[in-house]
């Protein structure tokens, strides 16, 4: 018997009810609607203003909603994995706060930081779990509360991000349908460009360094965009060349959520049609790790038993990858 494929069979998001537009922006930082617009693609964000809430609250919402889609038990799950960068606390894993949530009582948990590339790196080491045997049912997350990073005095930053979460259900399939192949990437080199200067044990938090504004996310623009196309075009190629497919052989690519710029470049470089691109920024922004499940999410009932997905993404430090997916069933008309 051929070593069992790990197939997505369900899949859940959550926003925020709160919207931050860019009509809203205007008045907090020296920004305007079409500025915005013409370089991100972004109209608005979600964000979290739930007194109390983090993280694991956006999480609880999506393991919640995907257990009750998918008409799986709690105790059922043996394994979630949560890609974050804005975790409720250093430890312990934001995933085992969301386990405890939902009472998950036979299931373990752990957090991925890989960025934006959180959820990518999370579903391929979600997917080994299942191909191994050890777990036949894995939840894999994608969730940022980004508003708590952001410096909301930066129009460089804030216009870009918003909170969210997505997740999938992982189960094993015999047919030759789920997770196929991936490629992923790393490189430390590309840090300085992207990062968080404090709250790690290289700069530990003390007053100063929250009075220095260390404790916000930093980018420099112009070298994460072009790393960001040639690192997404690159991986997607890899995987497509490896399985001896060609772009018309995909049926959808579902890219991270930075830029629309970058969206609309990587799919030059592919020759992919936009019409066969999810794209959902211009409403969330860029949420980090939970960008393509939501987009997954969105696009559900217009994905059928078979197609073929690429997604894509790229991330902080630098991280990058591809995973190419044949999608294992037909949703249920709503």
């Amino acid at each position: 018997m051929s070593q069992a494929h790990a197939a997505i069979t369900g899949v859940q998001g959550w926003v925020p009810d709160n919207v931050l537009s860019n009509k809203d922006l205007e008045q907090m930082v020296d920004t305007n609607d079409e500025w915005i617009k013409t370089r991100t693609g972004i109209e608005e964000r979600r964000i979290l203003k739930k007194e109390g809430a983090a993280t694991s609250y956006m999480a609880t919402k999506v393991l919640e909603g995907l257990l009750e889609k998918t008409n799986t038990k709690a105790e059922e799950i043996d394994l979630l994995i949560i890609g974050t960068v804005t975790e409720d606390y250093r430890f312990p894993d934001t995933a085992n706060l969301v386990l405890h949530n939902v009472g998950a009582k036979n299931a373990f948990g752990f957090d991925i930081h890989a960025a934006c590339s959180g959820f990518l790196f999370a579903l391929n080491t979600g997917a080994q779990y299942i191909a191994s045997g050890f777990c036949k049912k894995v939840v894999v997350i994608g969730a940022d509360m980004m508003s708590s990073i952001v410096d909301y005095t930066d129009r460089a930053t804030c216009i870009l991000f918003g909170d969210g979460a997505g997740g999938v259900l992982l189960e094993p399939d015999n047919e030759g349908y789920g997770i196929v192949d991936a490629e992923l990437k790393g490189d430390g080199s590309g840090a300085k460009y992207l990062h968080m200067k404090a709250g790690g044990s290289a700069n530990p938090a003390t007053i100063e360094t929250v009075k220095q504004g260390m404790h916000f996310a930093y980018q420099e623009g112009r070298p994460v965009f072009k790393a960001a196309i040639h690192g997404m075009s690159s991986v997607i190629q890899t995987v497509l060349e490896r399985n001896k497919m060609t772009n018309e052989d995909i049926d959808w690519v579902v890219p991270h959520q930075a830029n629309m710029r970058i969206l609309q470049s990587v799919a030059k470089a592919l020759d992919f049609p936009m019409e066969r691109v999810m794209i959902n920024i211009q409403k969330y922004g860029n949420t980090t790790a939970a960008t393509i499940p939501l987009c997954l999410w969105e696009w559900e009932d217009q994905l059928k038993k078979g197609d073929h997905l690429v997604l894509t993404a790229f991330g902080g430090g630098f991280t990058w990858g591809s995973i190419l997916i044949k999608w294992a069933y037909t949703a249920k008309s709503k």
